[in-house]
């Protein structure tokens, strides 16, 4: 995914586009006809003179994608909002999805009469509020909106294809969950934010969509909604793509979505100089396909993971595509000694991903001249070796390495001495022993470290207390004892220790007491007890503890309750009863809880009531009946809500939670629930996972739920 561009490079790109612009004057606003003739608003001014303008859009030259600006650029320079709802209102009438019952929806409140030329003055406020800076921020005609748009694409990522976000235990990635935070949805419980005028207007289209034949008349950052729109609805086709021919759209994200193949390339490829990022993972693109991308020399970023079809061929084909910066071709089996030597040519590049590339030993002499380049990804690629450390020793600009799961030793590490900005280093799974510490050391700029299931012993650990500028270590999965976390004390910088099924125990967590910035400490499947959590009582910015599977008890839960910070705190254990969680009422800013196997009863639901603002919890150890239901009903922040494994559950319980709304996941197998209790569940539109397995529950009523009730509910069990 791209970083937001800085706006002083989007505007010189923008001025840069010459055909078939909409070019309002002080009397015009971009707006046209489909019979082709100029539309004529009338806006009655308070002093009683009405003024004539004249909106058109004109076609110069063949190709239509140069210098078809956005909504938000037409009016970058002049304060002219209400003109310019005025004219994007009129626009939505012209294309007649606006009517007196999207108005209705808008606010119902007030019923309105719409002339087809005039927009009547009392209604200029309410079109303002809605559209004005709507459709300059959502749309993505700003930094912000760009912000806000890349965004939504890595929770949609996330959701859609299982990718973002969802680490494994022991992935070599999960380290960094707590230091790269990635957006949530926020749901304000009591709350109703209703559509503005343009989300109406472009889900009106979508539904519509057929009747439409072309959008090549609006302005680009509209077109460019309506297709993520129809991206994210399913509902774009080979022939509703051919509708957005020459629309200058900006992004193409594809992934992983059903049906994409050379044929779509024609349509992708017409956005021409327009079009800055293609996202076609999982297509069956071929290299002839790839090829018609040529025509898009503005590219910035393409990705094409696990493209079976293409070969070192079609890689040729983006060797022209110099104003790249980041290309990711994961699990590629075109990446091969003629496949990359395509990529000395991009010498903007500053992302590259060969996640999985079985291929690509030896060939990393062809990438030593892209002196740009800030972010190299190989995971996963047994094939390397540490003579390929060597090719790349000369990236001096070098900010992030993963080589996590490749046969990489000491001797390979002592190639990167001269990274001095590598500030990311990720080597989890890798053929390393504690005295690789000798290079790491040299990496002064060095704030991220994973060496998690390396099999490090405590031998040569003395090493760590010279990476003073770690902010994030993770050592999990490794030998080490309590005699390592001495060496650890030093580190004052660091933020994020991951310990996970170290033999660490309470003597170990002594050497801690001085990381006074540590906001993330993971502590599960070691063997720190009660009397060790003495030691992180003065931590007072912790935000993330995971206690899980160690051998705290509720005794020495009241040594957490000064730590008023935390926010996610995991206790799956199964000493831990109602009695532990009396003894945390006093963490009231806790947002995530983990009680999976604790053995908590309908009393300890009782004390949930302190925690108004959890948004996930987690009960499945067997004690709940609905009676314990009827305290986390009081939660209306929840998101996510697992109280599987609690047998005792019946339909009453769902009645129960009827009431969150803002949850978006809800599992509550091994249960009494039955098919009489699904309609319960309808109130929760925002439910996009349910799973109810062992339940007295069948398939074909959750689909009809899906169908009838729940719009957004991906993914459900039974199925």
């Amino acid at each position: 995914m791209m970083s937001p561009r800085p706006e002083s490079e989007r505007n010189l790109r923008n001025q840069s586009r010459v055909r078939g612009s909409i070019s309002p004057t002080r009397s015009e606003c971009g707006v046209k006809r489909p019979s082709g003739k100029p539309l004529s608003i009338e806006t009655q001014r308070g002093n009683g003179n009405v003024e004539q303008r004249r909106v058109n859009v004109r076609r110069a030259g063949s190709d239509q994608t140069k210098n078809r600006k956005s909504t938000a650029e037409i009016y970058l320079k002049e304060d002219k909002t209400v003109e310019k709802a005025q004219a994007v209102f009129m626009l939505w009438v012209e294309l007649e999805v606006v009517d007196v019952f999207l108005v209705k929806n808008l606010s119902p409140k007030h019923s309105f009469f719409f002339s087809s030329s005039v927009l009547l003055p009392q209604l200029r406020w309410k079109v303002k509020r809605h559209l004005d800076f709507r459709v300059r921020i959502m749309s993505g005609g700003s930094r912000i909106g760009r912000k806000l748009r890349d965004h939504q694409q890595v929770f949609e990522d996330g959701m859609r294809r299982g990718v973002s976000g969802r680490y494994a235990k022991s992935g070599s990635s999960k380290w960094l969950l707590t230091s790269f935070s990635r957006p949530k949805a926020v749901h304000l419980p009591g709350v109703v934010i209703r559509p503005s005028l343009m989300e109406l207007c472009i889900d009106k289209i979508c539904k519509g969509i057929n009747q439409y034949s072309s959008f090549t008349m609006l302005p680009k950052d509209i077109s460019q909604q309506i297709f993520n729109k129809l991206v994210l609805s399913h509902l774009l086709t080979d022939v509703v793509l051919e509708k957005f021919r020459d629309c200058a759209l900006e992004d193409v994200w594809l992934g992983e979505y059903p049906g994409v193949q050379d044929s779509w390339m024609d349509v992708i490829s017409s956005q021409g100089t327009s079009l800055l990022s293609v996202d076609l993972s999982g297509s069956d693109v071929t290299d002839i396909g790839l090829g018609l991308l040529k025509e898009c020399p503005s590219l910035q970023a393409l990705t094409f993971n696990n493209c079976e079809n293409i070969s070192e061929i079609g890689l040729k084909h983006i060797s022209g595509l110099t104003n790249l910066t980041s290309l990711s071709f994961k699990k590629s089996v075109a990446i091969t000694d003629e496949g990359m030597r395509a990529f000395s040519n991009l010498i903007n590049l500053e992302k590259l991903d060969l996640e999985r590339c079985t291929g690509i030993h030896g060939r990393f002499v062809h990438i030593k001249g892209l002196s740009k380049l800030e972010s190299l990804n190989i995971r996963c690629c047994k094939c390397i070796t540490d003579l390929d450390l060597e090719a790349i020793s000369g990236l001096n600009n070098l900010k992030e390495l993963q080589i996590s799961n490749s046969n990489i030793t000491d001797s390979g590490l002592s190639y990167l001495r001269g990274l001095h900005k590598l500030n990311m280093l990720n080597l989890d799974g890798c053929n390393v022993t504690a005295a690789c510490l000798d290079s790491i050391s040299a990496l002064v700029s060095l704030a991220y470290l994973n060496l998690g299931r390396c099999s490090l012993t405590d031998d040569g650990c003395d090493k760590f207390s010279g990476l003073k500028n770690l902010k994030v270590l993770n050592l999990a999965f490794n030998n080490i004892t309590d005699a390592c976390l001495v060496h650890l004390k030093g580190l004052t910088n660091l933020e994020s220790l991951n310990l996970d099924s170290c033999k660490v125990g309470d003597e170990g967590l002594a050497h801690l007491t001085g990381l006074s910035l540590l906001k993330n400490l993971e502590l599960s499947d070691t063997e720190v007890g009660s009397n060790g959590l003495r030691h992180l009582s003065g931590l007072t910015h912790l935000e993330t503890l995971n206690l899980s599977f160690t051998l705290v008890t509720d005794s020495g839960l009241r040594k957490l309750s000064g730590l008023t910070s935390l926010k996610s705190l995991n206790l799956d254990a199964r000493q831990i009863t109602d009695a532990g969680l009396s003894a945390l009422t006093s963490l009231t800013g806790l947002v995530h809880l983990d009680l999976f196997g604790a053995r908590i009863s309908d009393t300890g639901t009782n004390y949930l009531r302190c925690f108004k603002n959890l948004q996930s919890l987690e009960i499945c150890g067997g004690g709940l009946t609905d009676a314990g239901v009827k305290n986390i009903k009081g939660l209306p922040s929840l998101t996510l809500l697992n109280l599987s494994q609690n047998s005792n559950l019946t339909n009453k319980s769902l009645e129960l939670i009827s009431g969150l709304t803002a949850l978006v996941s809800l599992n509550v197998s091994n249960s009494n629930i039955t098919n009489d209790g699904l309609p319960y569940l309808k109130p929760l539109k925002n439910l996009r996972s349910l799973s109810l397995e062992s339940c007295k529950v069948t398939a074909d009523e959750l689909k009809k739920l899906q169908s009838t009730a729940l719009p957004n509910l991906i993914s459900f069990r039974p199925e």
